[in-house]
């Protein structure tokens, strides 16, 4: 393990320059802290009676989800908690990842209300938004503590209760995920919810099901199913069923589409039916012939070399929403070109992009008006909830929260595509160092390879302050968009089948040799950090090659053959993909797992870890922190209690990036800038 270097004194200025501060010794304004208190996750905007609404997880109270609304038509209105929803926690774990824990709606007598599920028990509950009712259970508790989970939902359509002295029983269409059977997995279904309690199955024998959508007569339902060993970005069956009164009529369902990865479909004002489809090689927004099965794309204006835009996003949680009409009719969307997001609206076949000046993009909800919300962010800006106009300008409806960073502190990336292995190119985005407080440096500063999770997702294309501290404290960061990514296309985003923990490995350790060469960063202080999926990426580059001075893994898969035998239903088969089909391939699984290839470790590494995580278990952490022990490995290991995959809670998400600065000053010879804690690493037993 390096020692502090000598031309450094307690503070990590530079002796031999004293108004210079060692690479990753700056004096940052930006708090651990600071960075959790931006943590504030906002999601899924939608509107409903002239309000817009969306969740707010707060990490500042443990996590919990709480609707938040504000009146659209009031400037200047400001947002207020739907009573009861943030003590409540509104959230849902189907699929573990969950999405789609609520919906809002208007009731004829000018009630406004909240059918959210609760993360206490996942039982569904209504909530008075105006707080004139305290909040009551709709559906009935299981026999099996948190047996019966929900997600997803829709409302359907009742022209009748909006007739005079039509009574108002509303239905709506949730996922549920029933774990009261004992099996080795859930079952999941469709069924409709009414508020009285009655539950109803509406379909049911897939694996799993997503999107229920009703049409606007709420005469038929749209929803998607599909089967192990697909995921929703493989193959998708979509599926059309007659609705009477809310219920299916019996026989009627239909799979109308079968394939390939179908996603969002929504109905259109006059009743005409779309989804998002990658037949083409890229998700694009298709109109669906009710009676035929047969798509037709929307867009007829794509000229050569203009076709490279996704209008999908993988559903690793329910109720994202990349399009949707407006009150005139206008049908807006949202798209990934070049990993980055961008906003427009599509009128007779063509495509015209709102310049906006936002990078990423949330779920759409568009207005009865002519505007649209929704979760929008940029590279200067942390995501807001935000109503945007045709002309592109907009107002911001969630709080506005004090920024600790100035104009000069924020470090602006720069995007490249660069060669990796077997003449394949891959894409990042680059961050340098950034602080206006320090001065210019002399040499080249470390560089944090980040790896996604996923694998099918992407780099985020927006301020991560996560991201910032690093940079502000003298440490480059590049953020990966390895091959299997999500954003480039059908071909690209399938370059993992098989080669999981090679080709996303091997574009990691690419960008950053090719950073390395292009003398942007310390060739000798190279460091690789990923969660999850990344977390295993991390491990395969660690165990791989010595290319890196340091590894950080977040709940990363070690065990390939665990991952297998022990996570949850939605992913139980993921690997037959990515890696193939066990225990056919058992040798295999063992060939590519980490954990067995801990011999080849050398690099000091952090592991970080949650004790209630369901999708990498607790005990795959320790397996690795033993394995580092063993054969003698400089390590750390930080054990979060209650956490589960990934850290919600604002003191745990202070520790784990000041216990992963303190670790990396510790082996890469700086002592961080500020007051914080001291993380213990170990030599190990040899």
């Amino acid at each position: 393990m390096s020692s502090p270097s000598r031309c450094q004194d307690d503070g990590g200025r530079n002796l031999s320059n004293p108004g210079e501060f060692r690479h990753g010794a700056w004096p940052s304004p930006l708090r651990a802290a600071d960075v959790a208190a931006g943590a504030v996750r906002r999601t899924e905007s939608r509107i409903a009676g002239g309000w817009a609404y969306w969740v707010e997880e707060r990490p500042l109270e443990r996590g919990r989800g709480a609707v938040v609304r504000v009146r659209l038509d009031e400037p200047g209105a400001q947002p207020a908690d739907v009573p009861h929803t943030a003590e409540a926690d509104i959230r849902t774990s189907v699929h573990e990842y969950g999405g789609g824990a609520w919906l809002a709606f208007m009731a004829p007598d000018g009630g406004h209300f909240v059918l959210g599920s609760c993360m206490s028990d996942h039982r569904i509950r209504l909530f008075d938004a105006t707080g004139r009712s305290e909040p009551h259970a709709v559906t009935p508790e299981p026999d099996t503590p948190r047996g019966l989970r929900y997600a997803d939902p829709a409302l359907v359509p009742d022209p009748q209760s909006n007739a005079e002295g039509g009574s108002f029983d509303p239905v709506s269409m949730w996922v549920r995920e029933d774990h009261t059977g004992g099996g080795d997995e859930p079952r999941n279904e469709l069924v409709a919810v009414r508020l009285d309690g009655t539950v109803s199955v509406v379909a049911t024998g897939a694996d799993f099901y997503s999107s229920p959508r009703p049409a606007p007569d709420g005469s038929t339902l749209a929803y998607l199913s599909w089967d192990h060993p697909n995921m929703p970005w493989d193959h998708v069956r979509l599926h059309l069923v007659d609705l009477r009164d809310g219920v299916p009529v019996p026989g009627s369902d239909r799979v109308l589409v079968d394939g390939p990865a179908l996603t969002q479909p929504a109905w259109s004002p006059d009743g005409n039916l779309h989804i998002v489809t990658d037949v083409d090689g890229w998700w694009s927004i298709h109109r669906v012939d009710t009676r035929t099965g047969a798509t037709e794309p929307l867009l007829g204006d794509t000229a050569p070399g203009e076709s490279n835009r996704e209008f999908g996003v993988p559903a690793w949680v329910f109720a994202q929403a990349t399009y949707g009409w407006d009150g005139g009719g206008t049908l807006w969307c949202t798209w990934t070109s070049g990993g980055v997001g961008h906003l427009g609206v599509i009128r007779d076949g063509h495509l015209e992009e709102i310049p906006s000046g936002f990078s990423e993009f949330g779920r759409l909800a568009v207005t009865p008006g002519d505007t649209v919300v929704a979760v929008a962010a940029s590279w200067t800006r942390r995501a807001a909830i935000v109503e945007i106009s045709p002309d592109g300008g907009h107002r911001q409806l969630s709080d506005v929260e004090q920024s600790a960073l100035e104009p000069g502190d924020v470090s602006l990336p720069q995007a490249f595509t660069f060669d990796s292995d077997g003449g394949r190119q891959a894409h990042a985005f680059f961050f340098a160092p950034a602080n206006s407080a320090v001065a210019d440096q002399t040499g080249e500063p470390p560089l944090i390879v980040l790896s996604h999770g996923g694998p099918t997702g992407s780099a985020r294309s927006s301020l991560d302050l996560g991201i910032q501290y690093w940079t502000t404290r003298g440490i480059a960061v590049v953020d990966v968009n390895y091959g299997g990514s999500t954003g480039y296309g059908t071909a690209y985003r399938s370059l993992l089948a098989g080669q999981w923990g090679i080709v996303d490995t091997q574009d990691c350790i690419a960008a950053a040799l090719h950073l390395a060469g292009e003398g942007n960063v310390d060739s000798q202080r190279l460091v690789i950090k990923g969660g999850s999926a990344g977390g295993y990426t991390t491990l395969c580059a660690l165990t791989g090659s010595d290319v890196f001075a340091a590894g950080i893994s977040r709940y990363g898969v070690a065990d390939l053959e665990a991952l297998a035998r022990d996570t949850h239903k939605f992913e139980a088969r993921y690997l037959d993909g990515l890696i193939g089909p066990y225990p056919q391939e058992a040798e295999l699984y063992r060939e590519r797992s980490p954990i067995w290839r801990t011999g080849q470790l050398r690099t000091p590494m952090i592991v970080l870890q949650g004790t209630e995580d369901r999708v990498v278990p607790q005990s795959q952490s320790e397996q690795l922190v033993a394995a580092l022990a063993d054969a003698g490995v400089p390590h750390a290991y930080v054990l979060f209690e209650g956490e589960g995959h990934g850290f919600r809670r604002g003191p745990n998400i202070v520790a784990a990036l000041e216990a992963e600065l303190s670790f990396l000053g510790q082996v890469l010879g700086f002592e961080p800038a500020g007051d914080i804690a001291r993380v213990e690493v170990r030599e190990g037993h040899r």
